[in-house]
């Protein structure tokens, strides 16, 4: 899902001119290739997606004539063009995550919160994924044959990968890099929410916030689920996996979520450095 285009066209949906703005000047400073074209309604979006083809779309929540979901909606439903990643912009967006209000028409999610430096970072996941500069993922899959395959699909794009068959032999590896003095050890842990065993994903997502009270950016957690339930989903988020990817796994879309955890975690412990803490 993510995109690989020299000069992208990216339409930028939003009800407020300064967010327009705003995220037009972060988009021409980290892809100075594209083409940021700015809509302040769901109809406008509509009239420029029939005038032309667009690489990505960002929309707010809410919108003065609609909100962003009914727009992702349309998009699917009337445009002709192969598919079109679709990311919902909002202060509201990760309370939107949690409550599993963001349907499949939206491609993926960014909190205002992050800020516009993180913003970046996350639309040039999509348009130029091969800036990432690669990472380490700690990786926890008991099926083997799994854990293999998918350690040559993320291997491809860069990452290196430490695999653990469990949650004790992940925790066995996180007692280690501090004792080594390397904490956490890895830029993102990704991990199966069923495990073999007497502890699971969940419990690994909870030891990792409680028991070595990493915080999300100190040690971002990414799930993988084929639980369709949108409360255990929400409980998932609640208890601090920063992200979900349900299975069928999509390689592209398990890449980029990856991806920016990794450069989003960084930019976080760059920013927590500079204040001190």
């Amino acid at each position: 899902m993510y995109l690989n285009c020299d000069n992208p066209r990216i339409l930028v949906v939003d009800g407020s001119k300064l967010t327009r703005t705003l995220i037009a000047q972060v988009l021409a400073k980290a892809l100075p290739r594209a083409e940021v074209v700015a809509c302040a309604s769901g109809e406008e979006a509509a009239r420029m997606l029939e005038a032309g083809a667009v690489d990505l779309v960002t929309t707010a929540l809410q919108l003065p004539d609609m909100d962003g979901l009914a727009l992702a909606r349309h998009i699917r439903e009337h445009t002709p063009q192969a598919y079109i990643p679709i990311v919902v912009i909002s202060g509201e967006a990760q309370d939107a995550l949690e409550s599993r209000r963001l349907t499949d028409d939206v491609t993926d999610y960014f909190d205002k919160a992050l800020g516009m430096d993180a913003l970046a970072a996350f639309i040039r996941g999509y348009v130029a994924p091969e800036q990432t500069g690669g990472g380490e993922v700690l990786y926890v899959e008991d099926s083997r044959v799994v854990a293999m395959a998918t350690r040559r699909m993320l291997e491809k794009h860069g990452l290196t990968i430490s695999h653990c068959a469990g949650v004790e032999e992940a925790q066995a590896r996180l007692d280690a890099a501090i004792a080594e003095g390397r904490a956490p050890g890895a830029d993102v842990l990704l991990t199966d929410v069923y495990l073999k065993g007497e502890l699971s994903g969940k419990d690994l997502v909870r030891l990792i916030r409680t028991r070595y009270r990493y915080g999300k950016g100190q040690l971002p957690i990414v799930v993988m689920t084929g639980d369709a339930n949108p409360d255990n989903q929400s409980e998932l988020l609640r208890m601090g996996a920063n992200d979900l990817v349900l299975k069928p796994i999509d390689e592209r879309r398990l890449v980029t979520k990856l991806l920016f955890q990794i450069r989003l975690g960084r930019l976080q412990r760059q920013r927590a450095a500079a204040c001190g803490q």
